[in-house]
């Protein structure tokens, strides 16, 4: 199905002294060309990025505006979907590696997101974390060691989100729990009679109103194509975010999203609750607490359309596939991994002819 697919871009920009790729530099405002020197500054927006009231989009969205045409790509491999630019000579696809072919690219629409948090750590500074984190795997493959360190199989992705604001009303009921303790005599395991303070728990009602602003609810806004991106590496500092501006972008793939803004929009709310939630038992008080009926109200809701960094490695060892992820805001890593039949093999028959040495010297 159509919401099933990912979907991403890469921008391409040529310098203008020799014509080469200029690519963002991770942790600055600016673009600059690896083979004469050349630099360009982002022109950032002072004004900041703009929260959309949401309704009113929602309402505006079959209409695609503030949407281009981009070129897509397909991978027959994987099924992820794919823009290049015409100066590609070849790409890998971002999440298997495999090889994409250019004639077979199509025309597709994108809504342009609103704000971007740009990479804070470069492709180098991840091979680095790629190699100490594959290093301290214990049973690996030796070619996973190469994969770790292959350029051509890292990429850095920009994955789509969806952040919601909006001010919070809830009105509950409920029950506030305080412990005391009483004690009994109880018989132990050795069947000794021993005291024992034992706690338990008395009830009063409670009920009562909580409101307030909830900022960046952060939502994920495509199906990533290897599932989700793990909860380790999942967290970013939405206030380093910045206007969006397509320089960021240069030299790196981003993902269209794949997930509705109203659907989007439904998990946030199943969020909201959980704060307001959280924010009735703290006015209950007591040790403990109960909330029993709880009805909750939103308003002023805006929303964001974000891009977030991370970098993706993909490797095939005997015929399965295995992602590697590191965040490119804080370089937290998180990944599956393969493991060497060889390698426990030996190390376990290692550890039985060690065992049987000690035993036949102890005799």
């Amino acid at each position: 199905m159509e919401d099933q697919k990912i979907q991403k871009t890469e921008l391409k920009k040529a310098c203008v002294n020799c014509g080469a790729e200029l690519t963002y530099k991770p942790g600055t405002t600016s673009i600059s060309c690896e083979y004469c020197g050349h630099e360009e500054t982002i022109d950032v927006d002072k004004n900041g990025f703009e929260e959309l009231e949401l309704y009113p989009f929602l309402k505006e969205m079959g209409s695609q505006r503030h949407s281009e045409e981009i070129s897509m790509l397909h991978c027959k491999n994987c099924g992820a979907d794919q823009h290049v630019e015409e100066n590609y000579k070849s790409l890998h696809c971002v999440y298997c590696g495999q090889p994409l072919v250019l004639e077979d690219a199509y025309k597709e629409n994108w809504i342009l997101p609103g704000a971007v948090l740009p990479f804070q750590i470069d492709k180098n500074q991840s091979f680095t974390i790629f190699k100490k984190w594959v290093k301290g795997l214990w049973f690996a493959p030796n070619n996973l060691k190469k994969a770790a360190l292959d350029p051509q199989f890292t990429k850095g992705l920009y994955l789509p989100y969806w952040t919601f604001d909006a001010q919070l009303y809830a009105s509950y009921t409920g029950q506030r729990g305080e412990y005391y303790y009483v004690t009994k005599r109880v018989r132990n395991s050795n069947g000794k009679m021993v005291t024992k303070r034992v706690r338990k728990t008395r009830w009063y009602p409670a009920s009562g109103e909580v409101s307030g602003f909830v900022d960046d609810t952060l939502i994920k806004a495509s199906h990533q194509k290897t599932g989700r991106i793990p909860g380790k590496i999942a967290s970013w500092d939405l206030k380093k975010l910045q206007p969006f501006n397509t320089g960021f972008l240069s030299g790196f793939v981003t993902e269209k999203y794949t997930i509705p803004l109203k659907d989007g929009h439904l998990h946030s709310k199943e969020a909201a609750k959980g704060i307001a939630n959280t924010w009735c038992r703290r006015d209950i008080g007591g040790d403990t607490q109960r909330v029993l009926s709880m009805n909750m109200k939103l308003s002023e809701e805006t929303f964001k359309h974000v891009l977030l960094p991370v970098y993706v490695s993909a490797y095939r060892y005997n015929g399965k596939e295995y992602n590697f992820y590191i965040n490119g805001e804080n370089g937290r890593i998180s990944g599956t991994r393969p493991y060497s039949f060889w390698k426990i093999f030996f190390t376990v028959l290692a550890v039985l002819v060690a065992i049987g040495v000690i035993v036949v010297l102890s005799k």
